[in-house]
């Protein structure tokens, strides 16, 4: 059974309006929407990020420390 979430992009350029973010121990990459920067679910996972890396990411770009899975059911959550 898949799980559709339309407000999760995936590509490589980012459209006006995103951000990339990277996911879990492979680093996946998800390109969503940066009205999540104003959701409370969200900014919880920015505290893990600054929490664990600071502001200095591996990959360059922002990195949430959690589970694909995790990430996936908070996002699937935000409006």
């Amino acid at each position: 059974m898949a799980i559709r979430l339309p407000r999760i992009v995936s590509s490589k350029k980012v459209p006006k309006g995103y951000f990339a973010v990277y996911v879990g121990e492979n680093q996946k990459r998800f390109v969503i929407p940066v009205s999540f920067l104003n959701q409370t679910l969200f900014q919880d996972l920015l505290g893990k990020s600054e929490e664990e890396f600071g502001y200095s990411h591996p990959t360059g770009g922002l990195t949430i420390p959690c589970n694909e899975g995790i990430f996936l059911d908070v996002t699937s959550r935000l409006n």
